[in-house]
């Protein structure tokens, strides 16, 4: 059995050794397995993260239950926390957050106090997005919750580099209006202590707007970009095979005029 044979399509020639040809397919064949390897562990993280989101929401403890030595930001077992809150909003001290965006949008966040019933400790409530986009002395539409609530929430942790714009703030002017939430400064306008971190609505909440934070997803950068990575080898394995067995590189450049 010859070890090689010559193959012709038109103008294209190729040469094929059946050792290295087997060689190569092995080697690009391990290669794009490895990406579709990385590509099912991104799925894997995702799927975790899903499930994480889905018992956690199912499993929010009341935000009085949370030690008050937990309440910082080196603790990560507050980051994303699911928490339930019952009490009833202070409407007429909500808080918009300037130039926050939504879909292009410029606009509003919203935040309320919520007083809880237990304690009647205040909790800066997140409530999402509203249009900034208004006739003129038109005011937001921050359709307000009236009575006893239960709402579930998100603890909000900012990251390490958090930039909180100051405000200058007229503190007669309700709603208020701040670049950045500054929670020692809305908590000293109130004249009480609140809750050192913002917490924000999850779907279907009692006073909900628009919900038009980033999503808390799986990290999956890395396996994407391996993926890539081993896709390309894989190809380039297969292309430079071919263009070592072949006239293409010829066919490319097409006829030497000199």
């Amino acid at each position: 059995m010859q070890s090689s044979r010559q193959f012709q399509f038109g103008s294209f020639e190729i040469r094929v050794n059946w050792i290295v040809a087997l060689c190569v397919l092995i080697t690009a064949i391990t290669l794009i397995n490895l990406g579709i390897w990385q590509l099912g562990r991104a799925a894997e993280k995702v799927d975790a993260q899903m499930a994480l989101a889905e018992e956690l929401r199912q499993s929010a403890s009341p935000i009085e239950a949370i030690p008050k030595g937990h309440l910082h930001r080196a603790n990560p077992a507050m980051r994303n926390r699911h928490v339930l809150l019952k009490g009833e909003y202070l409407n007429d001290k909500t808080i918009l957050l300037l130039a926050e965006f939504f879909e292009s949008q410029i606009g509003y966040g919203v935040v309320t106090p919520f007083r809880l019933e237990s304690t009647g400790e205040l909790v800066l409530v997140h409530r999402g997005w509203t249009s900034g986009i208004l006739p003129p002395n038109t005011p937001p539409s921050l359709q307000p919750v009236e009575g006893l609530s239960e709402i579930t929430a998100q603890v909000f942790v900012p990251p390490s580099n958090y930039r909180i714009i100051s405000s200058e703030i007229d503190p007669t002017q309700w709603p208020l209006r701040m670049r950045s939430l500054e929670i020692g400064v809305v908590s000293k306008i109130l004249g009480e202590e609140v809750f050192p971190f913002e917490v924000r609505l999850t779907e279907q909440q009692p006073g909900t707007l628009v919900r038009h934070w980033p999503a808390v997803t799986a990290d999956v950068n890395q396996n994407l970009s391996y993926a890539i990575q081993w896709f390309s080898f894989g190809l380039v394995v297969l292309f430079a095979a071919i263009f070592a067995s072949s006239n293409l590189w010829s066919l490319i450049k097409g006829p030497d005029r000199t």
